[in-house]
């Protein structure tokens, strides 16, 4: 290519529009079915473990209740999720969830456990 060439596509991408959105400051809007961040309800959960024995990557892993010493709770590392959706179907109580959330950029891992 020459120097006339790469400075005439120079000029051209001056004068165009930006191709991709100023984020953070403008929201996007999701569409519908969007899977992002999950959300838990822990009063829902039974602590059956489903969750976690279907997870595909291991995000899902269940420790001991602290509020009843007894019972289990899912523990979710959700830097490792990959939003499939596979804790959603076939949790019994409907206490996972997957919302609109797109925002999983942190600083450090233990910043998106629930």
């Amino acid at each position: 290519m020459s120097w006339g060439v790469l400075l005439k596509e120079a000029i051209k991408s001056f004068v165009k529009k930006p191709v991709t959105i100023p984020y953070p400051i403008k929201e996007t809007s999701v569409p519908d079915g969007y899977r992002g961040l999950l959300s838990f309800d822990i009063t829902k959960c039974i602590g059956c473990g489903l969750c976690s024995q279907v997870c595909p990557t291991g995000t899902i892993r269940m420790i001991p209740d602290e509020r009843t010493k007894t019972k289990r709770r899912p523990l979710f590392e959700l830097a490792k999720c990959v939003f499939c959706g596979s804790c959603v179907e076939v949790c019994p109580r409907k206490a996972i969830s997957l919302t609109k959330n797109y925002h999983t950029a942190v600083i450090r891992k233990d910043e998106i456990t629930i």
